[in-house]
């Protein structure tokens, strides 16, 4: 996931002093309670059989020297390889010949967390 991308061309000063202005553990802290709440809404919004892929996700953060992303993941997988969050998702051919329809419920279970990632994103730099 990208937060934000910008390409313009003129005065960063502003904009690179709100960068350097950042505190590193208190982003990371932000990112991490995005993470949970991420795990939650996934969770309650996966649809039960069982209640194992409900109960199976997870996140990461994960920082290059450009960016920071935050990945959800699910650890529950059909023949040790095939995700069944993404079976249930997508849709998926049946033994018998026959086709389950996927379910959308991962982007709207996601989709508030993302307007409030881009909200708090634009709330900062509309301080400079």
């Amino acid at each position: 996931m990208s937060v934000f991308s910008t390409e313009t061309k003129g005065d960063y000063s502003k904009t690179l002093s709100w960068l350097k202005s950042i505190k590193f553990d208190r982003l990371m802290k932000k990112l991490e309670q995005y993470g949970e709440e991420g795990v939650e809404a996934l969770s309650n919004a996966t649809p039960r059989r069982t209640g194992v892929t409900a109960e199976s996700w997870g996140y990461k953060i994960e920082q290059t020297p450009t960016s920071i992303k935050i990945t959800w993941t699910n650890s529950n997988l059909a023949q040790g390889s095939i995700p069944i969050a993404l079976l249930i998702q997508y849709g998926h051919g049946t033994r018998t010949g026959g086709y389950v329809q996927g379910i959308d419920y991962i982007n709207p279970a996601l989709e508030p967390i993302f307007e409030d990632i881009a909200n708090n994103v634009w709330k900062e730099l509309t301080k400079l």
